[in-house]
């Protein structure tokens, strides 16, 4: 059965996509730690981040580089900080949070985002790319 995200993968289910290659996926959160939290996917459907093979690891972080620059761009925020929680989801993702401090890494603080500022907000971070 696909996950969620496989569902994002093969448009099944609407995202804000912020950009994608051949093999992975980065776009915007539904329910953001902080206005500009990102999810950076896979496109293979594998469940646990760390059972990515060496190459597909380091390439996940070279691929979500440009984004987080580009993330920082976009809002105010001292630098992003990452996240590799995935039990919410059993597909292997990266959250890309921008932080003013280490108190802001905190799924505690995510809340539903508004369709149209998620909207908003994916063509102002796709513009800084």
């Amino acid at each position: 059965m696909s996950t969620l995200f496989t569902k994002i993968i093969n448009g099944e289910i609407p995202a804000h996509k912020i950009h994608e290659d051949d093999r992975f996926l980065a776009f915007l959160d539904i329910r953001p730690i902080n206005p500009g939290h990102t999810l950076v996917i896979p496109k293979q459907e594998i469940d646990y981040f760390f059972d990515l093979d060496d190459e597909q690891l380091g390439a996940i972080m070279v691929f979500s580089k440009p984004i987080a620059k580009a993330i920082e761009k976009s809002v105010t925020c001292k630098r992003i900080g990452m996240i590799v929680a995935g039990l919410e989801v059993p597909h292997a993702h990266l959250h890309l949070v921008p932080i003013t401090g280490e108190g802001d890494i905190n799924f505690a603080h995510a809340r539903p985002a508004d369709q149209e500022e998620l909207t908003a907000l994916a063509k102002k971070i796709r513009s800084n790319l």
